[in-house]
C-alpha cells in the first residue's frame, strides 16, 4: 500500500497534507524519516508515524456511539444533525455510517463502520441479528401484550411483525422488547397497535452487543476486538 494512501485512509491526514508533511521531515517509517509518499509499505508491519503520532492499521474501523435524541441517522435528513457530527474529524474523514437507523427522539446504542459488506449483512433479515431496546409508553400496556408480541403484532397497514419478546415493568409502563427485525419505527407501530404509544426508546443491546454504560449520550469509543468478532460471527449465521 503506498504510504500516502495508508495516510489518507487512516483519516488523519489528506494524501496531500501527507505530501507537505513529508517534505518537512514530518513523517517516519520503521524509525526512518520518508519524504516521498509514493514509497510501499506493508500496512500490518511497518510503523508509520504522522508529525509524532504512531497510526495504528486498522482495515476497517468500528466505533459504538451512545446516540442522544434531535440527531438523525439518515443523510438524506438536511433539517437535523448526523449522528457522525458528533465523531471527531479523523474518523469523519473514514466515512463512517450507521449500522440501520435510529430515529431522532431514539437514544442509544449504534454502531457504525465503514466496512459496508458486513453492515449490509447484518441487517438483511435472513441473519435474524437481534436488538434489544428499553421503553416507556404513555398508559400501561394491556393484558396479553407479551403474547401477542410473542405471536407476531399486525401493524396499521396490514404487516405482520415476526415474534418478538416483550418484558414489562410491575406497572407495565415500560420495559424491554427483543427484536429480530428493523422495520420503519417499528416499535412504535406495534405499540400503537394496542392502541397506546411510546414515549421513550433506546436500544441497549445490537448482536448481543451491549452499551457501554460508561459512555454518556454524545460519546463513542472503538469496538473491541471481541466485540467485533461478534459481529463477524453474526454475519456467518
Amino acid at each position: 500500500m503506498r504510504l500516502d494512501k495508508f495516510i489518507s485512509d487512516s483519516g488523519i491526514a489528506s494524501r496531500r497534507e501527507s505530501a507537505k508533511a513529508a517534505r518537512l521531515g514530518g513523517i517516519t517509517v520503521d524509525g526512518a524519516v520518508v519524504k516521498d509518499v509514493s514509497k510501499h509499505i506493508d500496512p500490518e508491519k511497518s510503523k508509520v508515524t504522522y508529525l509524532g503520532r504512531e497510526i495504528i492499521y486498522r482495515r476497517f474501523t468500528y466505533v459504538m456511539l451512545n446516540k442522544p435524541e434531535g440527531y438523525v441517522s439518515a443523510t438524506d435528513d438536511k433539517s437535523l444533525p448526523y449522528v457522525t457530527e458528533l465523531l471527531p474529524d479523523e474518523l469523519r474523514r473514514q466515512e463512517l455510517f450507521p449500522v440501520g437507523r435510529l430515529d431522532k427522539d431514539t437514544t442509544g446504542l449504534m454502531i457504525l463502520t465503514n466496512n459496508g459488506v458486513l453492515a449490509h449483512s447484518l441487517l438483511s433479515p435472513k441473519k435474524h441479528v437481534s436488538k434489544v431496546y428499553c421503553f416507556t409508553a404513555a398508559e400501561p400496556l394491556k393484558a396479553g401484550a407479551e403474547e401477542m408480541f410473542k405471536t407476531g403484532v399486525t401493524l396499521a397497514d396490514g404487516y405482520e411483525c415476526k415474534s418478538a419478546e416483550l418484558s414489562l415493568s410491575e406497572d407495565r409502563l415500560s420495559g424491554e422488547i427483543t427484536l429480530t427485525e428493523g422495520k420503519y419505527h417499528q416499535i412504535k407501530r406495534m405499540v400503537a397497535a394496542m392502541h397506546n404509544r411510546v414515549v421513550t426508546l433506546e436500544r441497549i443491546e445490537f448482536a448481543t452487543i451491549p452499551l457501554d454504560k460508561s459512555l454518556s449520550r454524545g460519546q463513542w469509543r472503538y469496538l473491541t476486538e471481541e466485540e467485533i468478532k461478534i459481529l463477524e460471527n453474526a454475519n456467518k449465521i
